[in-house]
């Protein structure tokens, strides 16, 4: 394909959602020859982030605000750039950076791409729909968030389904969870955890609630829950009422070391989809050989093969404990299904072949926008 100069956007400040996918593949286009900028909230934690990784932030605000003049002096800055740069592609990654990619294009030549990276994306009504007609090419990162993008009317062949992707290199080895354990006093007994924000709708307190259930047939078994957020009081309160105290761990945040965490885990379960519906964190329990235990909601539905990768269930604790102690009391076939967790990620949920498809779907915009040649071979 022709190297393209590409400009991602995100108006995220956090180190969620589609904070980390955006960034991992502007690395990956970079990586394949493309020149790539990339712009998000600037003074928090992915302005660190997007530096490490060797990208300059962009100078624009992308503040949400209802202030008409700041959104203004952001469309500008954009607009000024893109042309300053000879920015070809704009790639979109939030519903306020759409709408500001948008207008910075206006009466100019230029691809504006969108990630849907969740449901909620995807609102109805027609100024909705006017905006998601009015690009050149939209990404769902699972096949239920195109199915609502279809809802929209959108030109055929507008919306492609390019799911999530994992290096699964950080997770070779395998890394030895001795020293996580070890240091969370997890003792060498059965070990199921979790890797996600403590918010609601994440499906803590229904593992929580499932290992109350299994402890008469595992009584040794401890709980991790890997991550931060508001929802840690709660789910506090509800361990304590359960008289879990001495089975659940709160891990807190844990990057450099996950590859370390995961190996600590006989199991690894996610009941619930959040604000980034590629299921990185399936992804990543997957690439570390974990057997996965998942709700059959979502994108962990079209992710996780039920009975060869792992076990998709109805969230419900009398459910979830019954499949953890049948998986916990056969570790040669856990074992059976984390390698073939591993070997899915590593042939379908790559780096390079998601980008080899974000690459396509650029192509095609190009084409669809006249800016390409149709059976021009170099896009």
């Amino acid at each position: 394909m022709r190297r393209l100069r590409v400009l991602h956007v995100t108006a995220n400040r956090w180190w969620t959602g589609s904070a980390d996918p955006a960034l991992d593949l502007a690395r990956s286009l970079r990586d394949r020859g493309h020149t790539v900028h990339f712009a998000c909230i600037r003074g928090d934690v992915l302005e660190g982030k997007v530096r490490a990784a060797g990208f300059p932030p962009v100078e624009v605000s992308l503040e949400r605000t209802a202030r008409p003049w700041r959104i203004a002096a952001d469309v500008r800055r954009l607009r000024r750039f893109i042309g300053d740069e000879g920015i070809e592609v704009v790639h979109a990654h939030q519903s306020h950076d759409h709408w500001l990619a948008a207008l910075a294009l206006a009466g100019r030549g230029g691809i504006l791409v969108r990630t849907a990276h969740h449901r909620r994306a995807v609102r109805g009504g027609a100024v909705s729909r006017w905006l998601f007609r009015r690009t050149a090419g939209v990404i769902a990162v699972s096949a239920g968030i195109a199915e609502r993008l279809a809802a929209l009317a959108l030109a055929p062949g507008r919306v492609t389904v390019v799911a999530g992707a994992v290096d699964a290199t950080r997770f070779a080895g395998p890394p030895d969870g001795r020293r996580v354990r070890a240091e969370l006093g997890l003792g060498a007994g059965p070990v199921v955890g979790c890797v996600a924000r403590l918010v609601p709708g994440r499906g803590h307190d229904v593992l929580v609630r499932a290992a109350a259930l299994a402890r008469a047939r595992l009584p040794g078994l401890r709980v991790v829950l890997v991550g931060r957020g508001e929802g840690r009081p709660a789910l506090e309160a509800l361990v304590v009422g359960l008289g879990l105290r001495d089975s659940v761990v709160f891990a807190g945040y844990r990057g450099d070391d996950l590859a370390e965490v995961l190996a600590a885990l006989d199991c690894f379960v996610l009941l619930g989809t959040g604000s980034e519906e590629s299921c990185r964190a399936v992804l990543e329990a997957m690439a570390a050989g974990r057997p996965v235990v998942a709700a059959r909601v979502g994108a962990l539905a079209e992710t996780v093969v039920d009975g060869e990768t792992g076990w998709l269930v109805a969230p419900e604790p009398a459910v979830v404990a019954e499949r953890l102690a049948a998986v916990l009391a056969d570790p040669d076939a856990a074992r059976r299904l984390g390698e073939a967790g591993r070997r899915r990620v590593e042939a379908v949920f790559t780096p390079e072949r998601r980008a080899a498809a974000v690459e396509a779907v650029y192509a095609r915009a190009g084409v669809r926008r006249g800016l390409f040649p149709p059976g021009d071979r170099s896009v």
